[in-house]
């Protein structure tokens, strides 16, 4: 029974994500000269301070939402993750070619905080704008 309750919530938490995505602005319509964007992320549990290993996310610009929530490294952390939408859109509305940034969990660990902090880098490359000659 634990695990068929465990299992309900993480399909809420997938729905409820892929409505978000469903429902939020395509990045071409936001930043319409983005060609390229990749993000470098690393965590850190914040109780021992070790590195979790980088991963890089590639963005297919295309069909992208413009919507960066990533998920907390920690399995046992409830209801938290990494809302990075606000810090990643500014860089690129400001067309910047690198950026870095951090978040922290907003989750629990069981009565606890989860301590889980994300550090991202991104690289952004975009169309060059024709000047008027």
């Amino acid at each position: 029974m634990h695990n068929f309750h465990r299992n309900r919530a993480a399909a809420e938490r997938f729905a409820d994500r892929r409505r978000r995505e469903d429902e939020a602005p395509r990045l071409t319509d936001r930043v319409p000269d983005l060609t390229s964007l990749c993000l470098s992320i690393e965590e850190r549990s914040g109780a021992n301070n070790l590195t979790e290993p980088k991963y890089l996310r590639r963005i297919v610009v295309a069909g992208a939402p413009a919507l960066f929530l990533l998920r907390c490294g920690d399995p046992r952390c409830s209801e938290g993750g990494h809302d990075v939408t606000a810090y990643v859109m500014s860089s690129l509305l400001r067309r910047e070619g690198s950026f870095d940034g951090e978040n922290a969990c907003g989750g629990s660990l069981g009565t606890g905080q989860c301590l889980r902090v994300l550090r991202y880098h991104g690289e952004a490359e975009y169309r060059a704008r024709l000047t008027p000659a």
